[in-house]
């Protein structure tokens, strides 16, 4: 039973806690830049590929980056990125926005997706791995 009670708490609590305070363990890091791999086929952080680059994703507006080839629904979403539009997005991109490009299914896990929008936060603050932001 407190197994079962784990599994429904750690996401909630993942989206409350030192996950989003910019708190990122070490193996929570670990394992958003194992999950940031899936999207490596086509997404790079610093520079747009087939599907544009993920710094400077927070507080961006969907299909916004200059220079980059949106599908028209992209373009015309009006959402801005956030840690809420990121998750829903991630869940169901083709439902969230019908007509996207990226025809990626989702990541159903809600862990998985706090794990990677976390690394994803984290990544974009790296003088490092996003320096022109």
């Amino acid at each position: 039973m407190m197994h079962l009670l784990r599994q429904a708490v750690l996401p909630l609590a993942m989206f409350a806690g030192p996950l989003w305070a910019g708190g990122l363990t070490p193996s929570e890091r670990q394992a958003g830049a194992e999950l940031y791999q899936r999207c490596q086929g086509c997404h790079a952080l610093a520079y747009d590929r087939t599907g544009p680059r993920h710094c400077g994703l927070f507080g961006r507006r969907a299909g916004s980056v200059e220079g980059y080839g949106y599908s028209q629904a992209m373009r015309d979403a009006n959402i801005v990125w956030s840690r809420q539009t990121l998750d829903r997005f991630l869940a169901g991109p083709l439902k969230m926005i019908p007509g996207t490009t990226m025809g990626y299914a989702g990541i159903a896990e809600p862990s998985q997706r706090a794990l990677l929008i976390g690394y994803l936060e984290w990544a974009s603050t790296s003088a490092t791995l996003c320096p022109n932001q």
